[in-house]
């Protein structure tokens, strides 16, 4: 299959233009767009965007960052400190939606590109600016990369590594994920705005907000733990007990916890009664759930050593795909636990999420995880751009320029080397 044909499914963003200035890994925010639809325009200096090599691993070449990242979008190669190469990205502005500036804050600005110029240029444009500390604050020049908002945030901590210094542990970046995920949704309503009234906005947002917000309960958590005992309390089935915020107060779970099945791990989830009870009479334990019935609610049997210790022996009975149909039959929650590494064997991910294959986008991708009901995920409509691939092609479609137009903008080193 040819890796840039035209994608099938649902074009929901149909008709919605992108212009996007990115380097790195902040150019995801346009990413769920383009899997929707939008057309996505790159533009990129004429050293091109250095995402390309940044990251592991190396596909043919190119950074696996870059092949997620920048799938189903177009290139183009400016060369903004130029007078034609500022004129030409006006004109792809004039006719765009949404204009993305993922990069240090001001970046469009230095150039004469800043949001006001864009407005001029099209009223109802939506400016959306994403970048590490945000456009505020003492941090707003401080260079940074993607762990950094994870650090500051307090989502990763450091663990010992060699010779006892501490290191950077294994972990899901949320940053550079949360940050490119409100922003879609906050570009989404802002043209549906700008499409209703005619003007456009400036919207931005710091990878490391995102971080901290989508971290939301244990930050809150500590802060509602900052008022008086009698205002905020713990939950009932502990007798108020003010246990740590967030998944850090479940260590000592007993009825909500990871445990040891024949041939890996699965997480029992039974904090409700009727799922204890449930559990319990399936398995021939009545006397579990006789002894200690608990609340009706969140209860997770904490520190019940005893019980923690009957149900590891209960849980080593049986293989962990045993035990998810021992949940399904018995309405009980129970859960594997995979690793990415694993997960791609796991029945439910290859129900719902097809690969897109490494012959269509050059490395196999996971789709956009919604869908219209009854349909197949959207895909990629191409695969990653090399720099300025679509140059000759956005300029004749998108602005109706012919050869003679482009030359001149070749001559005026607008379009690069």
């Amino acid at each position: 299959m040819d890796g840039n044909a035209e994608r099938r499914g649902p074009d929901l963003l149909s008709g919605l233009r992108v212009v996007e200035c990115s380097m790195l890994g902040p150019g995801a925010v346009s990413t769920p767009l383009a899997d929707l639809g939008a057309d996505v325009i790159k533009v990129e200096p004429p050293s091109g965007d250095y995402i390309r090599s940044m990251s592991w691993p190396i596909v043919d070449g190119v950074s696996l960052l870059h092949l997620h990242i920048s799938r189903g979008k177009r290139s183009i190669v400016l060369d903004l400190r130029t007078e034609a190469g500022r004129d030409t990205f006006l004109e792809l502005v004039a006719t765009a939606d949404v204009v993305v500036e993922a990069m240090r804050p001001g970046g469009l600005e230095r150039r004469g590109l800043g949001y006001e110029r864009l407005r001029e240029a099209n009223p109802r444009v939506v400016m959306f600016t994403i970048s590490g500390y945000g456009m505020t604050g003492p941090y707003r020049d401080l260079p940074s990369h993607g762990i950094a908002y994870d650090a500051w945030a307090g989502t990763v901590a450091p663990e010992p590594g060699p010779g006892g210094m501490p290191t950077i542990p294994d972990h899901t970046s949320i940053g550079i994920t949360a940050g490119p995920l409100f922003g879609t949704a906050a570009i989404l309503a802002a043209v549906l705005k700008a499409r209703e009234t005619g003007k456009g906005c400036h919207l931005e947002v710091a990878q490391s907000d995102a971080a901290a917000a989508f971290d939301w309960l244990r930050s809150e958590g500590h802060r509602a733990y900052a008022r008086p005992d009698a205002e905020v309390t713990g939950n009932p089935a502990d007798g108020y007990e003010r246990r740590p915020p967030g998944t850090a107060g479940m260590a000592d779970g007993v009825r909500y916890q990871f445990y040891a099945s024949a041939d890996g791990h699965v997480l029992f989830m039974a904090s409700e009664r009727e799922f204890w009870r449930n559990f319990c009479a399936a398995t021939g334990r009545d006397d579990l759930y006789e002894r200690r019935p608990g609340e009706r609610l969140a209860d997770h049997a904490r520190g019940d050593l005893e019980l923690r210790r009957e149900l590891a022996g209960v849980f080593k009975e049986r293989t962990t795909a045993e035990w998810v149909e021992f949940g399904l039959r018995h309405d009980v929650p129970i859960g594997p636990v995979n690793t990415p590494a694993t997960l791609p064997a796991d029945p439910q991910f290859a129900a719902r999420m097809p690969w897109q294959p490494a012959d269509r986008l050059a490395a196999d991708q996971l789709p956009f995880p919604v869908r219209v009901v009854g349909e197949a995920p959207p895909a990629a409509r191409r695969r990653a751009p090399r720099p300025g691939e679509h140059g000759e092609e956005i300029l004749r479609e998108v602005l109706g320029h012919g050869d003679e137009h482009i030359a001149r903008l070749r001559a005026a080193g607008a379009l690069g080397t």
